[in-house]
């Protein structure tokens, strides 16, 4: 039981952890925003995986919008 409870915790930390880390390099976590899409908006269809990083990619840098010389 122990046991348990501590693969769980450090599963759950793991995760987080990751989490985090994706977040700071600029990795956008796809699953946590197909979870807020389900919870508040059920009636619309999240983005696909590409559409999502594309938009998140975009809305980090610019997009086809910004100025610059690269």
């Amino acid at each position: 039981m122990l046991f348990s409870n501590m693969s769980s915790a450090a599963g759950a930390a793991g995760r987080y952890l990751g989490q985090t880390l994706r977040l700071m390099v600029g990795v956008p976590d796809y699953e946590t925003y197909v979870a807020h899409m389900r919870r508040t908006h059920p009636d619309q269809e999240p983005m696909t995986y590409e559409a999502f990083f594309r938009e998140r990619q975009d809305a980090r840098y610019g997009g086809k919008k910004r100025i610059g010389c690269c």
